[in-house]
């Protein structure tokens, strides 16, 4: 039995993430939108989302393969009914949730996650700024549960091209808050300018994807607010526009964390596993320890979205 093929959403989607972004660009310029554009920072963007690319078709063969053996395990086969993508496209959007929130709370994954945070501009093409070494984190175990309970491999890659391509459009200062109800179930340009934001409220908020409500179910939302307007970066920005160094930094950096010597086992183990920050000796910060000291500098906010209590 052939195996089913699916065209490629995120590539066929390449025109118009050209002409969205001139429009944006456009619109900041004579339109007076809100936003900016750094020549650099955009070319090193567009760089990081060709070498993806790139990375995909040579090392894309490592989850497809993968995901191809464990299926002939599975317990049902779902077909490829209508119905059948709707509830995949749900049940990975969940899937993503998931991974996202892993990759900002376990060092391994925010090794090739955090190139997407580096800019400290938050555009359209900010959104192209994606990793070239996603395939060797081995989050695609995620998606073997997917495919146990009858969903191809080939359904699973088409319906998260869909939820990539609608991520796109959420990169933008262009765009205020929306239509309330549509803010309520729908990840928007002000929920993930929270997720790219430094400010200590917003760190480690709005992992969704397409669907906002997984991040109000699981405790994880947080609103943007004009008393406290997002800045975009990473903790400690890295200064660079060099896209080898973007894509390759925070490998490198824990790595000689891990290996660094006169450390035990399982510090060696919790550099690479624990959350972005944690160091043996506490000389480092987590997000945790940054929205600590906000509150402690401001304990009018303790409690409030995003933040601890005293």
């Amino acid at each position: 039995m052939n195996e089913p093929m699916f065209f490629d959403v995120t590539k066929l989607a390449v025109p118009f993430y050209i002409i969205a972004i001139l429009i944006e660009l456009v619109a900041i310029r004579y339109w007076q939108r809100k936003g900016d554009f750094e020549t650099r920072d955009t070319l090193t963007s567009l760089l990081m989302g060709t070498g993806n690319v790139a990375a995909g078709l040579l090392l894309g063969f490592v989850s497809i393969t993968a995901l191809m053996w464990v299926w002939q395990f599975r317990f049902f086969d779902l077909g490829l009914h209508w119905w059948v993508f709707i509830i995949a496209f749900i049940f990975d959007d969940l899937r993503y949730y998931c991974y996202h929130r892993i990759a900002h709370r376990v060092r391994w994954v925010w090794a090739e996650h955090v190139n997407h945070h580096s800019s400290q501009h938050y555009n359209l093409s900010t959104a192209l700024r994606q990793s070239w070494t996603g395939q060797i984190t081995g989050m695609f175990v995620l998606q073997v549960p997917m495919v146990l309970l009858g969903f191809h491999p080939a359904v699973i890659a088409f319906v998260y091209g869909f939820n990539l391509v609608y991520q796109f459009w959420i990169h933008t200062e262009a765009i205020g808050k929306m239509w309330r109800p549509f803010e309520f179930i729908f990840n928007t340009p002000s929920h993930h300018r929270v997720h790219h934001a430094t400010n200590p409220r917003y760190l480690d908020a709005n992992y969704a994807g397409t669907l906002i409500i997984w991040d109000r179910m699981f405790g994880t939302f947080v609103e943007e607010l004009d008393a406290d307007m997002p800045r975009y970066g990473i903790v400690k920005n890295i200064g660079t526009f060099n896209p080898l160094r973007v894509a390759f930094h925070e490998w490198i950096s824990m790595l000689r964390d891990a290996f660094a010597p006169n450390l035990t086992l399982r510090q060696r183990l919790l550099y690479l596993v624990a959350p972005p920050g944690w160091s043996h000796d506490g000389s480092r910060k987590t997000s945790a320890d940054l929205k600590a000291d906000y509150v402690r500098l401001n304990p009018d906010e303790a409690g409030k979205a995003g933040l601890p209590g005293i």
